[in-house]
């Protein structure tokens, strides 16, 4: 049976404990912005959602939670959208990047991140072009919400914030 060798362990706790710390971050930005609400409801492009932004098909309109119930979902979330859009950044960043970097994949889809030039930017090595890049995303269903507008402006600030 193969065995890793220990530099290959040691590269992925380093990576696991990069989105684990991000992942954390995340989870104070987006809180504030998406709010929690112990409700199922309809986001406002109708995609039925619960708690802090989890969707899924197990959401169910008027369906209950409690907050440890919430922040057990919030958690799982970001830390999946940490591991997801960690397999299309090619270069290391700073963990305060990485955690703008998640919160924005947890709002839009780590697709949308992993095919958006915030993306591109950051693999090119241009990490301040893509924090800038998090400004440009602020519309839903065609139309701008001063919403999205508060919460890109904290995320670039976050991602920023890295960068000396």
């Amino acid at each position: 049976m193969p065995a890793f060798s220990s530099s290959q362990v040691k590269g992925a706790v380093a990576g696991l404990a990069a989105v684990l710390g991000a992942a954390a971050l995340a989870v104070s930005t987006i809180a504030p912005h998406e709010g929690v609400i112990d409700t199922a409801y309809r986001d406002p492009v109708g995609i039925p959602t619960s708690c802090a932004g989890h969707t899924g098909p197990e959401v169910s309109l008027g369906q209950r939670f409690t907050l440890q119930q919430c922040m057990d979902q919030l958690a799982a979330d970001a830390v999946k959208h940490g591991l997801e859009i960690d397999r299309c950044i090619k270069r290391p960043i700073p963990l305060e990047s990485r955690a703008a970097f998640t919160s924005f994949a947890f709002n839009v889809g780590s697709g949308a991140f992993c095919k958006s030039t915030a993306l591109r930017k950051l693999n090119a090595g241009d990490l301040r072009g893509a924090c800038a890049e998090l400004s440009r995303w602020t519309k839903a269903g065609g139309r701008e919400l001063p919403g999205l507008v508060r919460r890109r402006a904290d995320e670039r600030r976050l991602c920023e914030r890295g960068l000396t």
